[in-house]
């Protein structure tokens, strides 16, 4: 029988990782961190369980550690917009967004598989991107995928991910804007407000589906814990925001003026295929979390940035 406390996490070092690994310490588990460099995540995240050299591989020594687990939380992957600030896509940058998560996922899957005693769930990374570039039609978990590279990507990311389902139930996250001001998009976002020149990236009318981390967290452990959960699960606001409000919303909280546009073809010429994660966008709705019951703490914009920024 599997232990019930013992969970394995990847990406445990990122953003969501370790507010992810704070909140399952609280509720009582026992972690096992799964790292590239497992001192380094043990300097980072002391108090964990183990510790276990991992790499995106199809099978390896750490396999062993997922037999018996609870369950598998695998956040791992390149990050995707990973060098926004001015370098583009690469076709090696492109070949490890894409390896890292189909060939990791592939693996975590392979050693659930040949588990004498295999965790009961597998909760798995994705995001928004897989919806592609779209209007402001609303996209709930059944509409379809797009065909851009960051939504072929999280197809296939989800596709390794499914294939658990003959062992484990499987959840499968679409992460959106994630609000973070530390790190991730939201500091990128917020340079230019800070020195008085931010304004909304054209057209202003694609929609950006963000969630405040407190919710993103809970989304996760819903996911962990709720058995009915299975399947994507849109982690997003149910209140998405087009660019232009969303701009002048931080304007308004970080008392900075939000009417300097700018252009889509700069960011274009700067970013090349880049520039489609701020100058496209998807509304999209967690219309799963809240059949399971999800209440969200921030489901609103501006309270949420006065949050995360101390901002009354």
């Amino acid at each position: 029988m599997s232990d019930t406390k013992r969970i394995v996490i990847t990406g445990a070092t990122g953003l969501i990782g370790r507010r992810l690994c704070a909140a399952l310490r609280g509720r009582g588990y026992e972690l096992v961190i799964f790292s590239r460099s497992p001192e380094r995540a043990r300097e980072q995240l002391p108090g964990a369980a183990e510790y276990v050299a991992w790499a995106p591989e199809e099978s390896g020594p750490w396999a062993a550690a997922i037999d018996g687990a609870a369950a598998v939380v695998h956040l791992a992957g390149e990050p995707i917009s990973k060098g926004l600030t001015g370098k583009r896509w690469s076709d090696e940058q492109k070949r490890a967004i894409l390896g890292s998560r189909v060939i990791g996922t592939r693996g975590i899957v392979r050693a659930i598989a040949a588990a004498a005693r295999p965790p009961r769930v597998l909760v798995n990374a994705s995001g928004i991107g897989y919806y592609g570039h779209r209007d402001n039609t609303p996209l709930d978990e059944s509409a379809p995928p797009g065909d851009d590279y960051v939504a072929r990507v999280c197809v296939e990311w989800e596709r390794e991910a499914r294939a658990a389902e003959a062992h484990a139930r499987v959840a499968i996250i679409r992460t959106g804007l994630l609000l973070d001001p530390e790190s991730g998009a939201l500091p990128q976002i917020m340079l230019p407000f800070k020195l008085r020149t931010g304004g909304p990236v054209l057209p202003g009318t694609q929609f950006y589906s963000w969630i405040h981390p407190e919710d993103e967290i809970g989304i996760l452990l819903l996911a962990l814990e709720d058995e009915r959960a299975t399947g994507p699960i849109n982690a997003t606001a149910p209140e998405p925001e087009t660019n232009r409000a969303f701009a002048e919303t931080l304007g308004r909280v970080m008392g900075s003026p939000s009417w300097l546009p700018v252009p889509a073809l700069s960011l274009r010429l700067a970013l090349g295929e880049m520039a489609d994660l701020v100058t496209t966008g998807q509304r999209v709705l967690p219309k799963r979390a809240l059949e399971l019951g999800y209440r969200f703490r921030f489901p609103r914009l501006e309270p949420a940035l006065r949050d995360l920024l101390g901002r009354p």
